[in-house]
């Protein structure tokens, strides 16, 4: 789990859900319009908006040990994320608007898979097993 690991909160009062674990090149967090360059423990939060440039990789660890790994010119956002698994409420959901995703599933998917879903222009990836590689591309 990562609670013991440091997190640095985007905007006062919102929830962490994850955090910045790798960064190459450029890349931001976008939270309630503010704009953070993604470092390693930045965190992320509901309705955060993670960006790539051209040039630049990011990968973020979810509280449930879930793992994104996004490609150059990515911008994908956190739209649902509850877990709290001695409630047996766990769900997360994702839009990827453009770019690529490695998505390698954590607790929630194991505990809940029809409970974790990530959107794209065309469809819905529904997550049933424990890893999928998507790309986005512009028509």
């Amino acid at each position: 789990m990562l609670a013991s690991a440091p997190m640095l909160s985007l905007a006062a009062g919102t929830e962490t859900v994850g955090m910045v674990k790798t960064v190459t090149g450029e890349a931001w967090i976008v939270t309630a319009g503010q704009s953070v360059k993604a470092q390693g423990g930045v965190g992320v939060q509901l309705g955060s908006q993670l960006k790539t440039a051209k040039s630049g990789t990011l990968g973020v660890t979810f509280k449930d040990n879930t793992l994104m790994s996004f490609g150059p010119d990515t911008e994908l956002t956190v739209e649902e994320y509850l877990f709290s698994p001695q409630q047996g409420n766990a769900k997360l959901g994702a839009r990827l608007d453009k770019g690529s995703l490695n998505y390698v599933s954590g607790i929630i998917a194991k505990l809940k898979p029809d409970a974790v879903n990530v959107k794209t222009p065309t469809g819905t990836i529904g997550v049933r097993g424990t890893q999928f590689l998507v790309k986005v591309v512009a028509p």
